[in-house]
This record gives C-alpha cells, sequence and structure tokens, in this order.
C-alpha cells in the first residue's frame, strides 16, 4: 500500500489514481498521520456489500435488530384547546 502526502496527491492526482488503480489502496497522509484511503470503485462496493446484512443474517441472529428497521418517531404536535366561552 502506497503512502502519499496531501500536497503530493492533490498535486499529481492523476498519478495517485493510477496508483490506487494498478497497486491497489493508497494512503493520504497529514503532517504525518494516515488521514484516508483512495480504493478503486469495485473493491469499494465489495467492502460495502460485505459491511451491510443481508435479511436471512438478520432473522437468524440470535438477538433482536429491530433498530436497524424501525424508523424514528416523529415529534408529536399537541393541538390547541378551544377556548369556551
Amino acid at each position: 500500500m502506497g503512502k502519499w502526502q496531501v500536497q503530493d496527491a492533490k498535486a499529481r492526482f492523476s498519478e495517485f489514481l493510477d496508483a490506487s488503480l494498478t497497486e491497489g489502496p493508497q494512503v493520504v497522509t497529514r503532517r504525518g498521520v494516515e488521514t484516508a484511503v483512495l480504493v478503486p470503485i469495485e473493491q469499494w462496493r465489495s467492502l460495502e456489500r460485505r459491511a451491510r446484512p443481508n435479511l436471512k443474517d438478520l432473522l437468524l441472529t440470535a438477538e433482536p435488530r429491530t433498530e436497524d428497521l424501525t424508523p424514528p418517531r416523529r415529534a408529536q404536535r399537541h393541538r390547541k384547546v378551544p377556548a369556551l366561552d
């Protein structure tokens, strides 16, 4: 995995992109700290597919996982009480 300083990645972006396609993921560093990774799109899509549970996995899991399936509740709206004369 190659490492690029952020200023080098910006200045030579085409070369940076080509390196990720031919050599695999490329790490970007800022002030010596690893900050980001550039990966080819097919590898990214593969990672996304593996990270997302499918329906079979959700149904066969031991613990309930309804927090992913239940939409958030909306805030309650209160009606104004009509004034009685």
